[in-house]
């Protein structure tokens, strides 16, 4: 009796089982099916507003605007879906009084992804070369954020001569990744993620998940920043950039500290509701340099999403210390 029993509740849970199996079978690809569907709707929405240059074979995205005799290169923290729209509210905030640019890496806005190493030195190489192309002549003022204080300290270090100045938008610094996770299962998290973004997933998500932050974006750009992430987010030039963080950290770590002007905004509020640690990491890298300049604001990590008048202000006021 008790085996007829027992056979009977092993019958029904497999049973359970593949009907729960055969739903999200069915669920995953009705998601994808429609997800691929929205995406041939989205093309028309993709048109890049700069330029498309080649670089070693693929073509990345290099948005311009102002101009002047100061030209602003404009950095974006890794995984930033849209670096060109992302900045909207800063270079805007500096008007035309400047020349502005906004370089999308590989994997990132309408750039190419081109599933190539990802480390500082290549992006690096990748981002002069896309200056290049473009026409677009040094020295510059490097505003990095975030994980782009890397790829601009290093910039600083090997091609000295192309870096007037350092305008660190709550930026990060070597020591900042002796705090960080790495590892081997660094990429398989972003792939993961990506994979969902793949089916669809993300689509059943509201949309404030993946917008910024503030209301500085219209209608119609909101909807091609939805249509990138949906199309690119966290894909595999975002995770190798990611998996290899902490070997660019060390990479600058050990090229020295550049001793050339700096004006570094810090943020005061991070994702975890803190970012001492964060703060004294700038304040120690740059102990015993000239000419570096701090200002805290009171927002949190995507600095220029909430105080770019007050951003744009003080970089109008360094500039003119410099000039004098």
């Amino acid at each position: 009796m008790k085996n007829k029993t027992s056979k009977r509740k092993k019958h029904i849970f497999r049973k359970g089982l593949l009907f729960v199996l055969g739903l999200i079978t069915v669920i995953l690809l009705f998601s994808f099916i429609r997800h691929r569907v929205l995406l041939e709707g989205e093309k028309d929405l993709l048109a890049p507003p700069g330029q498309m240059v080649d670089v070693d074979e693929h073509k990345m995205h290099v948005y311009s605007v102002g101009e002047g005799d100061k030209t602003f290169v404009l950095m974006a923290a890794s995984g930033t879906v849209c670096p060109s729209l992302d900045f909207k509210n800063l270079y805007s905030s500096l008007g035309d009084d400047y020349r502005i640019v906004v370089i999308e890496k590989f994997g990132y806005g309408y750039s190419d992804i081109a599933n190539r190493p990802r480390d500082v030195a290549a992006i690096l190489s990748d981002t002069r070369a896309a200056l290049s192309s473009a026409g677009i002549k040094g020295p510059f003022i490097l505003c990095p954020h975030s994980y782009s204080g890397l790829e601009a300290l290093y910039w600083a270090q090997t091609y000295p001569d192309e870096v007037e100045a350092i305008i660190g938008l709550d930026m990060a610094f070597p020591g900042a990744y002796d705090y960080t996770k790495g590892g081997v299962l660094v990429k398989p998290y972003y792939l993961v993620q990506n994979g969902l973004i793949n089916l669809g997933i993300g689509r059943f998500f509201s949309d404030s998940t993946f917008l910024p932050e503030g209301d500085f974006l219209s209608e119609e750009e909101e909807d091609i920043y939805l249509a990138l992430v949906n199309r690119i987010g966290n894909n595999i030039d975002v995770a190798m950039e990611a998996s290899d963080a902490k070997v660019s950290a060390e990479l600058v770590a050990a090229g020295g500290k550049p001793d050339i002007p700096m004006l570094l905004f810090l943020s005061e509020k991070k994702l975890d509701g803190s970012n001492e640690l964060w703060k004294q990491i700038a304040y120690d890298y740059v102990e015993g340099l000239n000419s570096v300049s701090f200002v805290e604001l009171d927002c949190g990590h995507y600095i220029f999403h909430y105080e770019p008048e007050r951003i744009a202000e003080e970089i109008k006021a360094f500039l003119n210390d410099l000039n004098q």
